[in-house]
């Protein structure tokens, strides 16, 4: 139909994402291809160029979406959301708190998988970056999401309560933004007994930093942290080998269940390292603990 959108690939797997228009064209190339010679057709058609390139087209999925939509921050890759949907348990009808929408691309995840009987509130500092995932969610969804309240503005250092009814709280809570730990306050508060905090963070140091701000606040249990590395495979009969590149590192989750209120987590029993107990040895030998009398 007119205004939806297509991916086409041809046959070496090059996809590009088309917005259908009557009496437009698609070119490369390879030739060019008449919108309408599209419009109408059922999903997964075969269409050929004016070069003889065959094309199959699909309605993309939204991972193909986010991976071609415009961009203002950098896009959150479809493996980690996956991770964060999986992991942080987002649920049909969840009350999620979002900290730095970017480009929409997480946004989009997110309110699939709420559903219009959820409630998704999100905060983007930048208007320019707004602005942006605006756009892209309206245009992959077709229209404004029901479930969508999107604030310009810093994120808050109180939990918005404007669209919670009186005594409730989000089920979640996702920080996706530069310092997640300046508001591990601001989760505990957001959150339920039972809720969940995840952070999407770049590197080890800002990993640290979540994590370590997560124990300090004394509302959650012990965090969970870790990566995800996806690597394809090209398979041509007996020929079976990993690809030659991979998605490797894109950030870091961090996942922390709340505790119910005026409840403290025990403390966690750590064995100390191989390392440190050595340390420990020869400190005393240094001290003169281990010497012999005399």
């Amino acid at each position: 139909m007119p205004g939806e959108q297509v991916q086409l690939t041809d046959p070496k797997g090059r996809s590009h994402l088309v917005s259908l228009q009557p009496g437009r064209a698609f070119h490369t190339h390879q030739g060019a291809l008449a919108h309408d010679d599209l419009i109408g057709h059922q999903d997964g058609s075969v269409v050929t160029s004016s070069g003889g390139t065959a094309y199959v087209a699909l309605r993309p999925l939204l991972a193909d979406f986010t991976l071609s939509m415009r961009r203002g921050a950098a896009v959150v890759y479809p493996k980690d959301a996956a991770q964060i949907l999986a992991l942080a348990d987002i649920f049909p009808g969840a009350r999620v708190l979002e900290a730095g929408a970017g480009s929409g691309a997480l946004s989009c995840w997110l309110l699939r998988a709420i559903g219009e009987s959820g409630l998704l509130v999100s905060y983007e500092r930048r208007p320019d970056f707004a602005e942006i995932a605006r756009g892209n969610v309206e245009r992959y969804f077709g229209a404004p999401h029901p479930a969508w309240r999107l604030s310009i503005g810093e994120f808050p250092a109180d939990p918005p309560a404007a669209d919670l009814a009186e005594g409730e709280r989000f089920d979640r809570v996702v920080l996706d933004m530069l310092a997640p730990w300046e508001y591990a306050d601001t989760a505990a508060l957001s959150l339920g007994g039972g809720g969940l905090a995840c952070c999407y963070v770049a590197s080890t140091t800002q990993l640290s930093r979540t994590v370590e701000a997560l124990r300090e606040q004394g509302s959650f249990a012990e965090p969970a942290a870790w990566e995800s590395m996806v690597r394809g495979w090209h398979v041509d009969g007996l020929a079976v080998r990993p690809e030659h590149r991979m998605v490797g590192h894109t950030g870091f989750l961090v996942t922390a269940r709340r505790l119910a209120d005026g409840v403290t987590p025990p403390p966690k029993r750590r064995r100390p390292a191989k390392g440190a107990r050595d340390s420990a040895a020869w400190q005393d030998r240094d001290d003169g603990a281990g010497a012999p009398a005399g």
